[in-house]
């Protein structure tokens, strides 16, 4: 493992340093052969460049077509948008994989393993909105557009399906609202049933299902489930719905791949209340960390990272308050470091 791999390092903000420091730590046991360019983003971005995704760091992520992130704080007024919606514009990241494994045994739902594949580029999230005046009230309409294409759609089913045969589900479930938005979820259906009849049939079983039967489904029964793909808005609200069936988004890692560059983040937010306090929970971004692993083909690595996560949590019952122990984020890191060693 002698050749080293470029990748940028966005700390972000709030508590996005520390629980960011305690992952390299993590990987740096593993041996993990990242070469890091550490770049700013968010509020830290505006306080040193004006600009929550400063030029300096989307150059790098350009050079290194690889990023792990914290956590961003989008700055209030002043017109910025999401830097997370920038990035997946900017790199064409237009797929977005949620996955959602139960950790920490015996809660209300035990023995999760979902897979969410969401749409990242198109549909009704994008923002295209604009307002209508009408008299004197400049808000008195409200519209939004939502544009999905044959394309879009074909290029994410695609790499969702061939994600479902490279990893083993048994099931994919389209979630849709073509029963309503005809054409807008429509095509995404369409294209989907179409795909799988000429390529997939046989490699895993194909269902269909409407978003918000779906969600009741997930609460009811989530293991009826493998993996979920799904439009952009629906893939939003479902991914954080998923993430709860596991303890939260503190232990849900996001990834965000595209042709050219793939972003690996924890979806949670910065937590301004808490930073500095040594207490974060670095989970989330540590199993971003491990699919990072597995996107430059080191799944071993990405094994021992989870197996050693479950050992600390499970084992030797090291948790942060969060998850009802004592530990701080130093504490739960230096536990997982010597678990990481011990399987060396």
């Amino acid at each position: 493992m002698s050749t080293t791999i470029p990748a940028t390092l966005i700390p972000g903000d709030g508590i996005g340093p520390e629980i960011v420091e305690a992952t390299v730590a993590a990987l740096d046991a593993l041996g993990a052969p990242f070469a890091w360019d550490r770049q700013i983003a968010g509020l830290g971005g505006v306080q040193a460049a004006g600009d929550p995704l400063p030029q300096a760091t989307l150059d790098s992520i350009r050079r290194t077509r690889l990023a792990l992130k914290g956590p961003l704080e989008t700055p209030s007024g002043g017109g910025y948008r999401s830097s997370n919606v920038r990035l997946r514009e900017e790199f064409q990241l237009y797929a977005n994989l949620r996955p959602a494994r139960t950790l920490i045994p015996g809660g209300r739902f035990d023995k999760i393993d979902l897979l969410v594949v969401r749409e990242n580029l198109e549909g009704l999230y994008i923002g295209h909105e604009h307002y209508v005046q009408i008299d004197d009230d400049p808000h008195a309409v409200a519209m939004a557009t939502g544009i999905n294409t044959r394309a879009g759609s074909r290029r994410i089913l695609e790499y969702a399906f061939d994600t479902a045969v490279a990893t083993g589900r048994k099931k994919v479930t389209l979630v849709h609202k073509a029963n309503i938005m005809k054409a807008l979820t429509g095509i995404f259906l369409e294209t989907g049933e179409r795909l799988y009849a000429e390529r997939y049939q046989g490699k895993f079983q194909l269902e269909t299902v409407i978003v918000d039967a779906c969600a009741m489904k997930l609460v009811l029964n989530p293991w009826q489930f493998d993996m979920l793909v799904t439009t952009n808005l629906f893939g939003d609200i479902l991914s954080d719905l998923v993430a709860g069936l596991v303890g939260g988004l503190g232990m849900a890692p996001g990834a965000n791949i595209g042709k050219d560059a793939a972003i690996f983040e924890a979806v949670h937010g910065s937590a301004p209340d808490i930073a500095g306090k040594g207490i974060a929970n670095p989970v989330a971004i540590m199993l971003a960390a491990a699919l990072m692993l597995e996107h430059v083909q080191l799944p071993d690595l990405a094994r021992r990272l989870r197996e050693a996560i479950d050992a600390t949590l499970n084992v030797d019952q090291v948790r942060t308050g969060d998850l009802g122990g004592q530990a701080g984020t130093a504490q739960f890191t230096q536990a997982l470091i010597a678990r990481i060693k011990a399987s060396a």
